[in-house]
């Protein structure tokens, strides 16, 4: 395959992003991302990932609390 066909490209978008914190999940949303078209891959700026560290550990309130089902992956 020619190097061209696996040239990759980004696009800004808005993603959720998710860490688990001492057994808790954590969701923010509206996150700015570049995003690969080809692998789905987000990136974060230096700035943006500066601001989601102030965010989970600020233990600020957050806008809403939501429930999530959890499963175990068994082979």
């Amino acid at each position: 395959m020619s190097e061209e066909t696996w040239q990759e490209t980004f696009y800004t978008e808005l993603v959720n992003y998710t860490v688990e914190l001492d057994g808790e999940l954590i969701v923010i949303e509206n996150v700015p991302a570049r995003v690969s078209n080809r692998t789905g891959e987000q990136l974060f700026a230096p700035d943006v990932v500066e601001r989601i560290h102030e965010i989970v550990w600020s233990q600020q309130k957050p806008k809403r609390v939501i429930q999530a089902p959890v499963y175990e992956y068994a082979a």
